[in-house]
């Protein structure tokens, strides 16, 4: 039966960040890391496939969900990745698997190259690859004055505002159609806050927005840390998924022990499309061989 799930916080840089957990702390710990715009309640409709065997731990992000927003910095991978370690060292955890998907799948693929004895085993579900690849290269003045730009822009912005949870569910499923009208009123219903004057508006900050516009890890440096993980590595995409993904455009090379997977009539959110074929493969990766 699963346990959970339970609420705790933890602080990183000051921030007070949130997390979840289900099931035994006993157990053998899988930490379920979320994307850009999401919670850790986007885990729950599969977890009950893994709660019963494991300790999951499923944090909110910097600036999403629960945990508190940057005041006076930004949202970089290094800030993500900080935050994952201090998770992880403050529950007293050796070595733990990971599964990220979208930014979380590339949260945990540098953290398991940073810290490779510190993880088991990786998943990464529609991780975000290489993606200035596909940039328009430009002088470093032009890049900073366009980063500098576009937080102008976002400062200026105004969260949209929803008068009840079954427009702001609507608008889910406006965003990703082949979601089910009971996973979009779960993920609405943890995925937004209640304003003084009864509306609606979505959990995030804007200006985690702009974290892959600023200066930080170069191509070179992620191929390294991709290069330097040594556990066995997972990564499942969708075959309608978004471009410059882990495991796309000959990214395969640079992981020593890796399986790649794609799930068909599916999108970015693949294992809300898909749950049964992801599940099934995440199992069959988890499971110990023979």
């Amino acid at each position: 039966m699963m346990n959970g799930p339970t609420s705790h916080n933890f602080i990183s840089q000051r921030l007070r960040l949130h997390y979840v957990t289900w099931g035994d702390p006993a157990n053998e710990p899988l930490i379920f890391v979320h994307g850009i715009r999401d919670h850790n309640r986007t885990w729950d409709l599969i977890l009950s496939e893994f709660a019963d065997d494991y300790f999951i731990i499923a944090p909110d992000l910097r600036g999403h969900g629960e945990s508190e927003w940057v005041n006076g910095s930004g949202y970089h991978y290094l800030d993500y990745v900080y935050d994952l370690f201090q998770l992880i060292n403050q529950l007293g955890l050796h070595q733990v698997t990971l599964i990220g998907h979208s930014l979380g799948g590339a949260i945990v693929t540098l953290f398991a190259g940073v810290y490779p004895e510190r993880v088991a085993r990786l998943i990464a579900i529609e991780g975000i690859g290489l993606w200035s690849r596909s940039q328009p290269q430009v002088p470093a003045h032009e890049k900073i004055r366009g980063w500098v730009d576009a937080n102008q822009q976002l400062a200026s912005r105004r969260p949209r505002r929803y008068p009840d949870l079954d427009t702001a569910a609507v608008r889910m499923q406006e965003a990703n159609p082949q979601l089910a009208e009971h996973q979009a009123r779960h993920l609405t219903q943890y995925g937004v806050l209640q304003h003084e004057d009864g509306t609606f508006s979505w959990k995030y900050d804007n200006y985690t927005n702009n974290f892959l516009s600023s200066f930080g890890l170069t191509d070179a440096h992620t191929i390294d840390l991709w290069r330097n993980i040594q556990c066995p590595v997972l990564l499942i995409n969708a075959a309608e998924g978004l471009p410059h993904r882990i495991g796309h455009e000959e990214t395969l090379e640079y992981f020593a022990e890796v399986e790649l997977i794609d799930i068909q009539a599916a999108g970015h959110w693949t294992y809300h499309d898909q749950p049964d074929q992801v599940v099934g493969a995440m199992l069959n990766f988890l499971r110990p061989k023979d």
